[in-house]
């Protein structure tokens, strides 16, 4: 993500071909729906499809498994990469989930054809299938196979090739060299495809010098092979498992009330926004986050009228500030957005000047940045037949989180619904579930909704085995690929506007309001970085059968 104040900054990587959807590789065969499964995910803009490819490794002769699995991790790493810039989403944290069952070994001589005098090194050459679960914009719904590549073993050694043949070779590739040159692999560049084709051809030439294999059960192939850069692999998408249906969330849960009674309590957490692959730091007021924070609050508020703030988690006097002998006193929540938020924002008395504004902001800033804040509505619910009860709309809310779980372990384990704004930190930040036990989450019915990029693949399935009841008990809406910065926070705001609105929305609605749209841009685009649901299948609410009037 760019510093700079341009509506085109995403959470991670900036990729041209997310608006257009489309792919520059070939395979346009017809695949065939299977039909609803209990692994259907609920998508506005996303098809669910069963993904799989093979792939070899080359290990010596004695390799444990475990060895064997970490090397073919290394190389499964690198197809979350071409898969990423693909536009496709895949559900396995980094494409690790490896079924043992599907490995054949078989034994191999290597020869370096260069040395005349070789007589061959054993090696053991394991192939696998990998399976796992993928999300693709409907723009792709008649692909069935895409034909890309994944990175040979010790591919860092030569990375500055990597980086000039196979990458986009911007600003934001560049973060990645030197760690995690695999997230921005992009085997479908022609500059790729032609170093490729090169590297197969010099490999085909090395197979005509190989000596003929003499040893039962034994493949002479050329040392070429084993060391080779670029590893061509076809995915293949086949059936269709995005969800047909209509699902709602138990609203009846969420209106009686699960981490308090007779509260439905949400915990908004929203991140600063500096690229932080880029080691940038930005004053906590200028990160793009705290506008994005704001808008997503007056969102909130307006969809659901009456909000108050009733705490703070430091006490801070909220309604007085101070900018140099100036006094600013009375303040209201709605003056504080507002002097954020708006272009032609009343400034108080006193407070005309650029750096004046600049002062209260930051004084502002000062004392509700990192800070806990409470805003409650108090509202009557009625469920079904059942008598009308009284119930109170929480909102816990935290702007400036980063690295340090705190923030989103306090949100998740005293919320009925969480929702986070922020970097992923590619899988590795304060969400990541290895930082999380089942003591961190309520028992209670929960939604998440983790609006980060990738969050599909780096914080989906790993969560509900946290989660006393799993998918009974917690859903999941995340995104299969990068999501936009610029609107996000409205965008978030009105999934939360929606949902404690009143009129209880399907899970397809609720990804409508929080797709961006033209009060973001000023024209809509109908975009939501592949969003998904998950966990919703097993819901029983259908307001048809159990109507609720929230008044």
């Amino acid at each position: 993500m760019s510093s700079s104040q341009s509506s085109a900054m995403w959470f991670r990587p900036i990729f041209a071909a997310l608006l257009t959807c489309t792919l520059a590789v070939a395979g346009c065969e017809s695949a065939t729906p299977t039909g609803e499964s209990e692994d259907d995910l609920t998508s506005n803009t996303a098809l669910a499809r069963t993904l799989t490819f093979q792939g070899a490794v080359y290990v010596a002769p004695s390799s444990t498994d475990s060895t064997i699995l970490y090397a073919m991790r290394a190389q499964t790493q690198s197809g979350f990469g071409a898969l990423r810039e693909a536009n496709v989403g895949v559900n396995s944290r980094e494409l690790k989930d490896i079924n043992i069952a599907s490995w054949k070994k078989s034994n191999v001589l290597v020869f370096d054809t260069a040395n005349p005098t070789d007589k061959g090194t054993a090696m053991l050459r394991v192939e696998y299938k990998f399976t796992d679960t993928a999300v693709v914009p409907k723009a792709m719904s008649t692909k069935s196979s895409l034909p890309l590549a994944l990175l040979g073993a010790n591919y860092q050694a030569q990375k500055q090739r990597v980086f000039d043949e196979c990458t986009s070779g911007d600003h934001h590739a560049q973060e990645f060299m030197n760690g995690s040159l695999w997230y921005v692999f992009n085997p479908a560049l022609g500059k790729c495809k032609t170093a490729m084709t090169k590297e197969q051809q010099a490999i085909d030439a090395d197979r005509k010098n190989v000596p003929a294999s003499t040893t039962q059960g034994t493949t002479h192939i050329p040392k070429s092979e084993t060391t080779r850069l670029y590893i061509p692999v076809t995915f293949k998408l086949s059936g269709n498992k995005t969800n047909k249906g209509t699902s709602w969330p138990e609203y009846d849960r969420l209106w009686t009330g699960g981490v308090q009674k007779n509260k439905l309590v949400i915990g908004m957490v929203n991140g600063m926004m500096a690229d932080w692959a880029a080691g940038e730091k930005h004053d906590p007021i200028d990160d793009d986050g705290y506008r994005m924070w704001m808008e997503g609050l007056r969102a909130v508020f307006k969809a659901r009228p009456g909000f108050k703030l009733t705490a703070n988690g430091t006490g801070a006097d909220l309604t007085n500030f101070t900018v140099g002998s100036t006094k600013v006193t009375g303040v209201t929540w709605d003056q504080l957005m507002a002097w954020e938020l708006d272009y032609n924002a009343k400034w108080p008395a006193g407070i005309t000047t650029w750096d004046q504004k600049k002062a209260l902001r930051v004084a502002v800033g000062d004392k509700i940045i990192k800070n806990w804040l409470t805003f409650q509505v108090p509202v009557k619910v009625k469920i079904g037949t059942a008598a009308q009860q009284s119930v109170t709309i929480e909102l816990n809310t935290y702007f400036g989180a980063e690295g340090d779980p705190g923030p989103h372990k306090k949100a998740i384990k005293n919320s009925d619904v969480f929702v986070y704004n922020g970097h992923s930190y590619i899988g590795y930040g304060p969400l990541d579930p290895r930082n999380f036990s089942s003591a961190d989450f309520p028992s209670s019915y929960q939604i998440l909704f983790i609006n980060s990029c990738v969050s599909y693949n780096y914080y989906e399935k790993d969560y509900w085995a946290l989660k006393a009841g799993g998918t009974a008990n917690l859903e999941l809406i995340t995104n299969g690929l990068e999501s936009w910065v610029a609107g996000s926070g409205s965008s978030m705001g009105r999934f939360v506007g929606a949902l404690i609105g009143g009129s209880q929305p399907s899970y397809t609605e609720l990804l409508k309001a929080a797709e961006f749209s033209a009060e973001d841009y000023g024209y809509d685009w109908g975009m939501d970085a592949l969003r998904v649901v998950d966990g919703e299948l097993d819901n029983k609410y259908k307001p048809t059968t159990k109507p609720i009037v929230v008044q």
